[in-house]
């Protein structure tokens, strides 16, 4: 007969690990204490010890173990107990282990199982319901009741095996009961950083923590001074916003650990070593990007308008040179910035090197390049903030090699407890990254930074950090300029130019805007002091040389923003924003899009002129279209530029979108009448630029209704009421559809609410059948009727019709208790926080599509997205059917539709159902 510790031990090699071998089982009456486990003495036969060690593996998890019948019960719980009775911890449970491995701490090497760090979270005594003898019958039907009475664990628990599995291995639920020892996860997370100096039970229930160890939502990054960083600028609370209303995004505010950087150890991140601080450190620099990166594994930072600047702090030097700031180019500006170095001469750090920006704000929170200039040339730094956002170095240790995350978090930990806003830290964004960027232009910012996660920290320009600008800008050398003209003084435009691998310098376009008067008259001396009667470019088109032109000395550098470059390699409708003194000219080259860009480019070129396939829409258009004009007219409105194509994949044009929308329209217009709507619009089409759009503008939708005064502080909201009005919306270049969850004749009271499944990548389809299923049962036994559509990209959306009785507050608040119902229930099924790190082979049931101002793409409505997949209507008999999220597109939804004999949603406005109280009590949860 196998003995009970069989499988730990041919698991383990007992000559390279620490972990002890054990006796193969103690026989139950002898105590663990006197093995070596730690534990409460005990207070009678029927209780034992119990331990819980956090273990530092591939991943962080709590090993759960309760002493039973000799050997410890033994569970692994990823996410570690919570003392919230609504939040139901997965436990998997792994073999039994020794008695001894009660007491164990210590370092599993790598290369044996379970290698990584073990330290003792908790331990105490374990008091099963009924007593030990009913304990041994209630584990082998796997129903565990009992009580603990550790250091951090008290109260009334269980342990309930579930009918899932973990590979091999069966899967349970820690479940902690409601008594006075029950705690709100909101309130009060046990596992929390805070949590851990919580020594006694007193101590415990005073104790107060941030709202999640990984930090608060984005919303919360935008409540001003009482941040524990300072103010945070308007414009990255429009962007903070705009995230948290699409239920995708937020910030990663400062976890205000106890202690100091100190204290969370630079020492504990994987990968750091210790090091000699070096002298000298060039910065990693990004990559420029056309559009977004694909996946999960991005963070997203906004792009400060400034100058980059890496700072090194170190305590040892002697006197005024423990702390240097440098650019990017390694030139010394410590002089330049003396406020900010007393700041970071007041940080708790004895050894560093930081990256950031220096930057200053406008009066409307927006950074302001011009204004960093001239707080420069007037000797006025004090408006002078530094946005740090990395630490390659820190206390010692050389960071480059941890992932991003860890020394964000370091860094943190460093500020979190700093007061001087001469030093800010820059909040982090999680979220679809085009709905951030699209957020990000409209707070008129120079655009993001994605960065992935894991990233190391390299002195290159890097692919694992992007730049995603508004518009196109970098810097060019300025090689001449032409004689202003009419009553402008100084100057008329500024030659341009990069140099090429040849070291030559190439003509690349001129700018004459974006000056003023001062400005003008103030280049206009620098200018004329580097005149040379040589050009200093390779060649110069004829026609640029027209006018007269004044060569200069290529010493000069202007950093520019314009729309694109042109196939003869110039800048079009390009706007100066100012000179750069920290860069020098003989570096500066066109900067080159990310490998996915470039090849999105080719393809768009080489599909523009493809005849390809384009459905039966894009037959019907051709024939009305008067291409060789550039225009058509559709539905009483003129189209521009009907074929430009708006897919490289499949090669639909603008006119074949805007047929769509007019031919669509008996379907989606009863989708869209008469509740507000958010467009996306893409100028450049699926992958370039794409912004959204909920209000009216100068540049105005055609036909679009207005609805003044619903949105307080914003201009009117749009609806779309008419084939005209939704023609419009596509000759403005939109694509993508989305509704708010009310009516304009009601904007208070929803009229649905919607359960977005949103899976991780990883997922196979049939998982999202099943999670589709799985919402459908729970939300009828509720007592709501549900309907079901696909999301024209990876996922489904759930629907439940309301009649108008509940507020916004109160419907987002049910959507959220359903959504944290099935996470509890199913925990390795669901997820009810977004974020990828909390998606990982799991679907995230998104309920924030239920806030006042979220919206969800319409049903019939396309999304900008290779192949222009629209979200589709269906039947839930017909779900097992269906392939993906974008099985139907506009090029063959006629199909469907012509084969479809009845709307699979014909019942959907029909239906009258309210959230009632026994629904609040069927989730466990007391009525908002």
């Amino acid at each position: 007969m196998k003995h009970k510790l069989e499988q730990y031990e041919s698991k383990r090699r007992f000559d390279e690990t620490p972990e002890p071998r054990g006796q193969h089982a103690h026989p139950p009456a002898r105590s663990s204490a006197r093995r070596g486990a730690p534990s409460r003495a005990r207070k009678d036969k029927d209780s034992a010890a119990f331990v819980i060690q956090r273990h530092d593996a591939s991943h962080l998890h709590y090993d759960f173990r309760l002493e039973l019948d000799g050997t410890l019960k033994s569970w692994a719980v990823p996410k570690g107990p919570s003392l919230d009775p609504t939040v139901k911890r997965l436990a998997v449970h792994v073999e039994d282990h020794p008695l001894e491995y009660g007491s164990f701490e210590g370092r599993i090497p790598a290369g044996s199982y379970g290698a990584g760090t073990v330290d003792i979270w908790d331990h105490g005594v374990w008091h099963p319901e009924g007593g030990m003898r009913a304990a041994r019958d209630a584990y082998a039907q796997g129903r565990l009741k009992f009580t603990l009475d550790g250091d951090k664990l008290h109260g009334s628990w269980a342990l309930v095996r579930s009918s899932m599995k973990s590979g091999k291995q069966d899967t349970w639920l820690l479940i902690k009961h409601r008594d006075a020892d029950a705690r709100s996860e909101d309130d009060y997370k046990v596992i929390d950083d805070r949590a851990e100096h919580a020594p006694n039970k007193k101590a415990r229930a005073t104790a107060k923590t941030s709202k999640s160890s990984g930090g608060t939502r984005a919303a919360s990054a935008a409540k001003g001074a009482n941040d524990a960083n300072g103010a945070t600028p308007k414009a990255e609370a429009r962007v903070a916003k705009a995230a948290d209303a699409t239920a995708t995004a937020r910030g990663t505010a400062a976890r205000k650990a106890v202690g100091g950087p100190k204290a969370r150890g630079a020492k504990a991140i994987e990968g750091a070593r210790r090091a000699a601080l070096p002298a000298t450190l060039a910065p990693e620099l990004a990559t420029p990007a056309e559009a977004p990166p694909q996946g999960e594994d991005w963070l997203y930072e906004l792009k400060y308008d400034g100058y980059r600047v890496l700072a090194r702090i170190d305590r040892s030097a002697r006197g005024e040179g423990d702390v240097r700031i440098y650019t990017r180019t390694g030139n010394d500006w410590t002089a330049k910035f003396p406020r900010q170095v007393q700041a970071l001469r007041a940080l708790d750090v004895d050894k560093a090197w930081l990256d950031g920006e220096a930057v200053v704000l406008d009066a409307s929170g927006v950074p302001d390049f011009q204004a960093l200039q001239n707080a420069f040339d007037a000797g006025s730094p004090d408006a002078i903030t530094f946005w740090l956002f990395d630490a390659p170095w820190l206390d010692g240790m050389d960071l480059r090699a941890a992932p991003l995350e860890a020394r964000r978090s370091a860094l943190e930990a460093v500020l979190a407890r700093h007061t001087d806003d001469a030093l800010r830290f820059s909040e982090a964004f999680e979220g679809d990254p085009e709905t951030l960027l699209a957020a990000a232009c409209e707070a008129k910012l120079e655009g993001l930074v994605a960065k992935r996660r894991d990233s190391r920290y390299t002195s290159t320009r890097s692919s694992a950090w992007l730049k995603l600008r508004c518009t196109q800008r970098q810097e060019f050398v300025i090689g001449g300029y032409t004689d202003p003209a009419g009553s402008r003084e100084g100057f008329g435009a500024l030659l341009l130019g990069v140099y090429d691998e040849q070291g030559a310098l190439q003509y690349a376009g001129k700018v004459g805007t974006g000056f003023d008067n001062a400005r003008l008259k103030s280049m206009a001396k620098d200018l004329k002091a580097r005149a040379s009667k040589a050009s200093p470019f390779a060649a110069v088109p004829a026609a640029e040389t027209r006018a007269r032109v004044h060569w200069v000395q290529p010493q000069l550098v202007a950093e520019v923003r314009f729309k694109t470059w042109t196939s003869a390699g110039v800048v079009r409708h390009a706007s100066f924003i100012g000179l750069r003194t920290d860069k020098p000219a003989e570096n500066i080259v066109r900067e080159q899009q990310t490998e996915r860009s470039t090849a999105a480019s080719k393809a768009v070129s080489a599909k523009a002129t493809s005849s390809g396939a384009r459905g039966r829409a894009s037959e019907s258009v051709t024939m009305k279209s008067k291409a060789s004009r550039g225009e058509t007219q559709v539905g009483g409105v003129r189209i521009s530029n009907p074929d430009r194509v708006m897919d490289e994949q499949s090669g639909l044009r603008k006119i074949d979108l805007v047929e769509y929308f007019e031919w669509i329209t008996p379907w989606l217009l009863p989708h869209l009448k008469q509740r507000p709507v958010a467009l996306a619009r893409t100028p450049k089409g699926v992958g370039g630029e794409l912004f959204f759009q909920k209000h009216a503008t100068k540049l105005q939708i055609p036909h679009a209704t207005q609805h003044a005064d619903l949105d307080p502080g914003h201009e009117p909201l749009l609806t779309l009421d008419s084939v005209k009005a939704l023609v419009g919306a596509a000759q403005m270049d939109t694509i993508e559809l989305h509704t708010w969850n009310a009516l304009v004749t009601s904007i208070e009271k929803p009229d649905r609410l919607v359960f977005d499944l949103d899976p991780d990548p990883t997922l196979g389809w049939e998982r999202m059948i099943e999670a589709a299923q799985l919402t459908r049962e729970l939300l009828d036994a509720l007592g709501l009727r549900s309907w079901c559509k696909t999301s024209g990209g990876k996922g489904l959306h759930v629907v439940v019709p309301l009649t108008r009785h509940a507020g916004w507050d109160e419907a987002k608040d049910f959507a959220h208790a359903v959504a944290s119902h099935m996470a509890g229930t199913l925990p390795d099924r669901f997820s009810a926080k977004s974020g990828p790190q909390n998606r990982k082979g799991r679907i995230f049931v998104d309920y924030l599509r239920n806030g006042r101002g979220a919206s969800t793409i319409a049903a019939f409505a396309p999304r900008a997205r290779p192949g222009l997949g629209v979200s589709v209507p269906i039947a839930w008999d017909e779900l097992q059917t269906v392939t993906r999220g974008d099985q139907w597109n506009i090029a063959n939804l006629h199909e469907r539709l012509d084969a479809q004999r009845n709307d699979p949603w014909r019942d959907y406005g029909k239906t009258r159902q309210r959230i009632t109280a026994a629904m609040w009590r069927d989730l466990g949860v007391k009525q908002a």
